[in-house]
């Protein structure tokens, strides 16, 4: 679980310096699709950032009713993954 929270953490500060980056390139007055372009790989940041805590949050709603054997936890992520993929 800590792995996952420090994991988390470093793909946020990613994002927040893609997103820095994002306004000194508005800034400088960079072209509208080159900015678009980093605004689009912070964006799929976010969105895998998301699903992976969506995916804990399943794991903690199933743990509260099931024990947690590790297949299932590979199961959660596994449907982690594949939604950060394709949303």
């Amino acid at each position: 679980m800590e792995d996952s929270r420090q994991a988390l953490t470093q793909r946020l500060r990613r994002v927040e310096g893609q997103l820095r980056g994002v306004q000194r390139m508005i800034g400088e007055g960079q072209e509208c699709e080159a900015v678009a372009h980093q605004l689009a790989a912070a964006r799929r940041a976010l969105d895998r950032a998301f699903f992976e805590m969506m995916a804990c949050a399943v794991s903690e709603e199933v743990g509260r009713h099931v024990a947690m054997n590790e297949d299932l936890e590979m199961g959660v992520r596994e449907m982690s993954r594949i939604l950060s993929k394709y949303a």
